[in-house]
């Protein structure tokens, strides 16, 4: 397996793909009514159940694909090429507020999405490393701007001080504007120093991807739109348009890039984003049922803040119970859009829906 190095390569995907619609969930949602295990209502009190040993068990026969270990290897991965491609220097207080939240930990789903998408296609990893970096210093940079106190102001995030409180408003600002422009050079500096393997068209076009992504038509578009929202009455549109854009837009665009650069044909590449939009929807519904669910301690990050902003979410507008459905829907639909490619290469995506789907945080 190649290991992830400090450069990495981009590539920009096709425009976005119209926006899933919300459909009425079904009477019965078979896959989490039998493994409720993130989704039950009853956690909060609930000891947590490892997510990892129900994927495992629900995987047996899967070809012995150990989703954990994978996970486990990627995101060592990831963590190595973000602490090299981010070292500490002058100014050090900007620096260690970048470093701050770059290194903080969490899961690496994005990062793992571009890496799993690239090999689906038949691509090698190190093409995606630098789009799978760069991702995630987009996401870091989402989560310091998301917690200031003119966003979400939220003093807490991944179980210790947010940035800003850290490290002060200011700072935290400059920080999450440095990891932007970080991303787009670290992917500008890992396809100079590849060698030519991924041809710049494909550079060219994940570029455009992230970019899109992260402005108007993505991440900035919906927070807007999440910001407004706040105190008003708001449909299930408009709920979607919000996390479709704030939440699977990166998502989308962290798998779209590293099927891009992996050489991916037009079809596979849309069908990989049509998977992402999925996970990238389910996501946001598991988050909206933990946050309702969970305590602070047990998610490391302020529980309950969603019913005291008085937002918009999918229990609050389907019940959790059909919350859940949908989230059952969105796996199938998920799992669906990888039937075309080789059942090995799709396994580490499939057992990635589902890990979105139990996680406990």
């Amino acid at each position: 397996m190649a290991k992830l190095g400090p450069c990495g390569l981009l590539h920009h995907a096709a425009p976005m793909a119209p926006n899933l619609k919300l459909q009425k969930p079904p009477r019965t949602s078979p896959l989490l009514k039998t493994k409720h295990v993130a989704l039950s209502s009853s956690c909060a009190s609930a000891a947590p159940t490892s997510t990892i040993s129900v994927l495992q068990a629900d995987e047996e026969g899967s070809g012995g694909f150990d989703f954990k270990q994978y996970m486990a290897s990627k995101a060592a991965a990831v963590n190595k090429a973000l602490n090299h491609a981010l070292p500490l220097r002058h100014p050090e207080q900007l620096h260690e507020s970048m470093r701050y939240s770059l290194l903080a930990g969490g899961k690496r789903v994005r990062p793992v999405l571009a890496l799993a998408a690239c090999e689906l296609v038949g691509g090698d990893e190190a093409a995606a490393a630098p789009v799978a970096c760069a991702v995630e210093m987009i996401h870091a940079m989402s989560l310091v701007h998301d917690d200031l106190p003119c966003m979400d102001d939220d003093a807490l995030r991944r179980g210790r001080p947010a940035n800003h409180v850290a490290f002060g408003v200011s700072t935290a600002l400059l920080a999450g504007d440095a990891l932007l422009a970080l991303a787009f050079e670290h992917v500008a500096r890992g396809y100079a120093c590849a060698g030519g393997g991924v041809p710049a068209e494909r550079a060219l076009r994940a570029v455009a991807e992230l970019a899109n992504a992260v402005g108007a038509e993505g991440l900035a578009g919906g927070q807007v739109v999440d910001l407004t929202s706040e105190g008003a009455p708001i449909d299930l549109t408009t709920l979607e348009y919000i996390h479709v854009h704030k939440t699977a837009r990166l998502l989308e665009a962290a798998a779209v890039c590293g099927a891009i650069v992996g050489g991916g044909t037009d079809e596979e590449v849309e069908s990989i984003r049509r998977f992402a939009r999925s996970i990238g929807l389910l996501f946001q519904v598991v988050d909206d049922v933990l946050d309702v669910t969970r305590t602070s301690e047990q998610l490391g990050k302020t529980a309950g803040k969603d019913i005291t902003a008085d937002k918009a979410t999918y229990p609050k507008l389907m019940g959790i119970d059909g919350a859940r459905a949908y989230a059952a829907e969105l796996v199938a639909r998920a799992e669906a859009e990888l039937g075309q490619f080789d059942a090995g290469r799709a396994a580490p995506l499939r057992h990635l829906a589902r890990f979105i789907a139990y996680r406990q945080s």
